[in-house]
């Protein structure tokens, strides 16, 4: 059994690999697919087959999945551009005769009324319609997105958005990519969707104060109004769409829509998920 994973340069795409190894998959086995092979050399080192596949350029995708069985498609990172290099991806899985998409998707995707899930909703159309036997890993957001970035909130003593008392059931880039390597590893024998997110969540506020806790500054949670917070975004540097699209995700988390309360994640990776306190933790190790 030959298992590919793409993106797996990538923060999530390697994690899958990682958890596949630890979980006993034959690195002979495992294909990482990187756009740049040379980003995932650590990862030929340990015995996995690195191959080149770009999804803007179709011609490099067949190729990489030839003698492939199971690929863990993880999204694409830029809005706007997923679902073409999606569709590249998918037609080039037909043709190398792969059985089973295991594709990382997004909250509620057909239903969610968040910007981000379109892409993802057409994306699992597409893979629907391509007769793939298939897997739906709706992740939902990520600890990562907020501790990735804590220096603006420690040099100003506050953590800004618009998610009001919202909740957020976020998990870590590990936990999701143990997800994705228990469900690639197991003898799924027909389509499934996962709705994917942490057991215990959290508010920005809560956020705000376990990061003021660990870092020993006095940091505050503001929710703004839409249009301020996007213009804090915007003099921050971000291009205007993007911006844009963080909004409307902040926007969007009062009505519940990344509160996922499932317990998938959980029972897939057979250990609670990441708390707020360790993930905040791990953010602060790694700075």
């Amino acid at each position: 059994m030959t298992i590919a994973v793409t993106g797996a340069s990538g923060h999530l795409g390697h994690h899958i690999v990682d958890a596949l190894l630890a979980r006993g998959a034959d690195p002979a086995g495992v294909v990482a697919l990187a756009r740049t092979p040379e980003k995932a050399a650590d990862l030929a080192a340990r015995g996995v087959e690195v191959r080149q596949a770009d999804c803007d350029r179709p011609d490099t995708l067949v190729p990489a999945l030839a003698g492939v069985r199971k690929l863990v498609l993880v999204s694409a990172s830029e809005p706007g551009k997923r679902l073409p290099q999606h569709r590249n991806l998918i037609e080039a899985a037909q043709a190398a005769g792969v059985e089973l998409i295991v594709y990382t998707s997004f909250p509620h995707a057909q239903t969610s009324l968040m910007a981000l899930a379109a892409e993802h909703a057409a994306t699992e159309r597409l893979i629907e319609e391509s007769g793939i036997r298939h897997v739906f890993l709706r992740n939902g957001w990520y600890f990562e997105n907020y501790t990735e970035n804590l220096g603006p909130a420690l040099e100003h003593g506050a953590i800004v958005g618009s998610a009001g008392d919202g909740l957020i059931a976020a998990a870590t880039r590990a936990d999701y990519g143990e997800a994705a390597a228990a469900v690639v590893l197991a003898d799924q024998p027909g389509n499934a969707v996962y709705e994917l997110g942490g057991d215990v969540p959290f508010t920005m506020a809560e956020l705000a104060a376990e990061v003021a806790r660990q870092s020993g500054t006095a940091i505050a949670y503001r929710s703004l109004p839409p249009e301020e917070y996007q213009q804090v975004l915007v003099g921050a540097g971000l291009p205007e769409g993007y911006a844009a699209v963080l909004v409307d995700s902040d926007v969007h988390i009062p009505g519940g829509h990344l509160n996922i309360a499932s317990g998938d994640l959980s029972r897939l990776i057979g250990r609670p998920t990441t708390p707020l306190a360790e993930a905040v933790a791990l953010a602060f190790k790694d700075r």
